[in-house]
């Protein structure tokens, strides 16, 4: 700053602590040299009142009349302002905030000043000292939470836990993205009698919580599970009503709302000498079955060796650790068909007709085959992962290392929702609507009771109740399963056919309406829509759910 004794002449400043301002007099003075904006403010800081809250017209004001010449007597220049506070809260009492104008040669704002508006406010809960004290510090802030309620933790859903984590299931394992992995079944698990199968955990209550003006937040309590009613091959043990022992020996089964124990027949072959086999449970066979034998399980089928065209019908899963021979294009053998409710599982398969209700798995090859499964087809594990010749139909992914041949094997796939499909999600929807209705009846029955006690039977009261929760029930397990459909038509959208080393000529695909037959040979390549049409992906296309 310059520091020209003719500088400032004349001009003086007085700080009125009782007025809260800065006020500013000139003495006209002949040596006076002019001054300008900046050499003021510089001046006003080299005397301690930097930090007040100028007026810039009274600035002006009084540089003109100190450059003129004109006395200027107590002319308001500056104020005192002290720091501004307020306090904040949600409307829902979740948080507070502090704001904190700075001060401007005032008061700053204390802790205490800070605390005694929380009292005021009402906030009690919650407070957050290191954050006020920070704030304080500072001497600003803007929107800062000083004080946040303790949320309400809402209790855990109940759950059915496993003791045997080796036990196959029946329940759909679709991820939300398609995923399912290849999988060696292996062995079939057995329990005994009284061996402990699954354990019952209950929903818990959660915690209370609470805003920062002392409020109770309630929590939500979780959703309950319980044992179905009705598990065939298990108990409830009667000394520990949340466990479930196996009441019989055999294969142990994960199913909806617990676990079923299905007996186990086992078999050293099927042939000509044991006959056929229908059982009511799993069966497995430790060597081959022959050539026209037929096999018949509610549960999984296990086979040790080779099936040759046969039949074979599962509701659970089918494993053939050897191959799978069919009938395919040979007329001897033209009722051949293996069906599962769950996967299929081989070593290979030639001229083999499957119906998987979830997904195929085959490790070496599969060559003229018919295939249908509800989720995915993979071929191709550890050994060669060749699709020759035949068809393939699956819901989200065929799966390959190579598909189709060098010798140009017609080889035809199909991706996407099935007709079979589509007619199972309108059962649901009937069948749903014909259990909504009936609950509608037995509601009107159960409502006329409560207000007409005498004219109604507490026996039928008794029956409409029971009748009700296993209506609700079956309605609930409906809307699960159509909700689990309709989660497979929206991944179907993605469905793809992937090569994942070769792809030839001859290769087919079909989607819906949508038709693309392979032109030439290529490297991996993926088939899926494209701006809604059936293409080739561009090789950075994600790959489809496995």
């Amino acid at each position: 700053m310059d520091v020209s004794p003719n500088k400032g002449a004349g001009l003086s400043f007085r700080l009125d602590r009782a007025a809260a301002a800065l006020f500013a007099s000139v003495v006209p003075d002949p040596q006076a040299e002019p001054v300008d904006e900046p050499w003021l403010h510089a001046h006003l800081a080299d005397e301690g009142y930097d930090k007040l809250r100028y007026l810039p017209m009274a600035i002006t004001g009084l540089l003109a009349q100190y450059n003129s010449g004109n006395a200027v007597e107590a002319l308001k220049i500056a104020e005192v302002v002290d720091a501004e506070l307020s306090i904040t809260i949600s409307g829902d009492g979740m948080f507070a905030v502090l704001n904190i104008v700075p001060a401007q040669g005032g008061k700053a704002v204390s802790k205490a000043d800070v605390l005694d508006q929380l009292t005021e406010k009402g906030v009690t809960e919650g407070i957050l000292l290191d954050d006020i004290n920070r704030a304080i510090a500072a001497g600003a802030a803007q929107n800062v939470v000083i004080a946040r309620a303790k949320p309400a933790v809402h209790g855990a859903d109940g759950r059915l836990e496993s003791l045997l984590p080796a036990a196959r299931s029946r329940v759909p394992r679709l991820t939300e993205t398609g995923q399912t992995d290849f999988r060696d079944l292996g062995d079939i698990l057995t329990v005994s009698p009284g061996q402990p199968l699954m354990r019952r955990v209950p929903a818990t209550a959660g915690m209370e919580g609470i805003t920062v003006l002392g409020t109770p937040i309630p929590a939500v309590a979780g959703k309950e599970v319980m044992f179905a009613s009705k598990l065939a091959g298990a108990v409830i043990d009667p000394a520990d009503p949340n466990r479930l022992l196996a009441e019989i020996a055999g294969q142990p089964v994960v199913v909806a709302g617990g676990m079923i124990v299905e007996p186990v027949y086992t078999v050293p072959a099927v042939n000509m000498a044991s006959g056929n086999v229908s059982f009511d449970g799993s069966v497995v066979v430790r060597g081959d079955v022959a050539a026209g034998m037929t096999i018949k399980a509610t549960g999984d089928i296990e086979i040790g060796g080779t099936a040759d065209p046969c039949m074979l019908e599962a509701g659970g899963n089918i494993v053939v650790k050897g191959g799978a021979l069919g009938g395919v294009g040979r007329k001897e053998h033209t009722d051949s068909l293996i069906r599962c409710g769950g996967s299929f599982t081989a070593g290979y398969a030639q001229q083999a007709r499957v119906e998987a209700g979830d997904s195929i798995f085959i490790d070496d090859m599969a060559m003229q085959c018919e295939l249908a499964a509800g989720n995915h087809i993979r071929v191709g594990n550890k050994r060669r992962g060749h699709i020759i010749g035949g068809q393939a139909l699956a819901t989200l992914s065929i799966t390959g290392k190579v598909l189709g041949s060098p010798n140009r094997i017609a080889t035809a796939f199909e991706v996407g929702v099935s007709p079979a499909m589509n007619r199972r999600m309108q059962e649901l929807a009937h069948e749903r609507d014909a259990h909504e209705k009936q609950l509608l009846d037995i509601s009107k029955l159960l409502v006329f009771a409560d207000r007409n006690p005498s004219r109604v039977d507490p026996k039928m009261v008794e029956r409409a109740c029971a009748t009700a929760k296993n209506l609700s029930a079956e309605i609930e397990a409906l809307r699960d399963e159509e909700q689990r459909l309709n989660d497979l038509v929206m991944l179907s959208q993605q469905a793809r056919v992937i090569a994942e080393q070769a792809m030839y000529e001859g290769v087919t695909v079909l989607m819906g309406t949508h038709r693309y037959r392979l032109a030439r040979d290529q490297g991996p390549a993926q088939i899926g829509l494209v701006g809604g049409t059936l293409d080739l992906l561009p090789p950075e296309a994600p790959p489809a759910a496995r």
